[in-house]
């Protein structure tokens, strides 16, 4: 079977329902992973997703901020909602989903790291310290350690780009939260500890640049195209041939007020 999934910070779901519903409507995506979802689970646009076509929705929000959800038109075998650093603020959400009665399930995990404040420095920066403990957690995280045939994905604003062509200026952002030397590095400990493929990476060389998050700062986000890729598909290494295809919707960020990040989506022959 083929498989579409696309995952999207959308920076409060209930306020752009209507950019979503655009873009399921269009892409067709099997599942969708949203990020920043802004929501409780009891005030979830459900029904306007269920008359999209998506039935089966995993829920892991609160009130105000983080949020996430995975939205999918396949039912789900098992949901799990792991929290880190011992602080309950809706950041994962995993669900498992059954694609062949002859293989393992389909397990997905959605991430929404910590942003982590403006100042680099855990000393004088809880955020920041917050966030670098999150990535040390996910590291450690044995259920991020898929092994063998495990088909297992990650997605999610993980809000660190990691590699030099990440960010539109690798020499003025080094010392600029998101992409500083030990978070880049973290983060690459989280890939490496778990055996990932980075998708984007497997398939775009590392010399070209890749953004998925523009600010909203800029007046025209297209002048000068500073952007960074927070954005991120991961995947096992037993899914790692089956990947079929990748794109990212830069279009989205032009849409009537829109997030500051756009829709990332893979293909998988599975």
């Amino acid at each position: 079977m083929r498989l579409t999934l696309s995952t999207w910070n959308i920076n409060s779901v209930r306020l752009r329902i209507d950019l979503v519903a655009k873009f399921l409507k269009a892409q067709r995506p099997d599942i969708l992973c949203l990020q920043e979802t802004k929501c409780p689970d009891d005030a979830f646009p459900l029904k306007r997703f269920k008359r999209l076509g998506y039935e089966h929705i995993a829920l892991n929000g609160q009130k105000g901020y983080h949020g996430v959800a995975v939205v999918s038109k396949l039912p789900f075998v098992a949901t799990d909602i792991r929290t880190f650093c011992d602080i309950i603020d809706s950041r994962h959400i995993s669900v498992s989903v059954k694609t062949d009665e002859n293989a393992p399930p389909l397990v997905l995990h959605n991430f929404y790291v910590p942003a982590g404040g403006d100042i680099p420095d855990p000393e004088v920066n809880p955020k920041f310290r917050h966030k670098l403990s999150f990535l040390d957690e996910m590291k450690a995280c044995e259920p991020l350690h898929p092994s063998g045939d495990q088909r297992h994905i990650l997605v999610g604003d993980l809000n660190v780009a990691p590699h030099e062509h990440d960010v539109w200026s690798h020499k003025q952002l080094l010392k600029v939260v998101s992409h500083t030397p030990v978070e880049c590095e973290k983060l690459l400990a989280v890939l490496r500890a778990g055996n990932w493929v980075d998708v984007a990476r497997d398939r775009i060389p590392l010399d070209q640049k890749v953004y998925t998050w523009w600010s909203y700062r800029a007046a025209d986000w297209t002048v000068g195209d500073r952007g960074r890729r927070l954005d991120h598909i991961w995947v096992s290494e037993a899914l790692k041939n089956r990947v079929i295809d990748f794109k990212i919707l830069r279009d989205a960020r032009s849409w009537e007020r829109p997030s500051d990040h756009v829709p990332v989506t893979m293909t998988m022959e599975l």
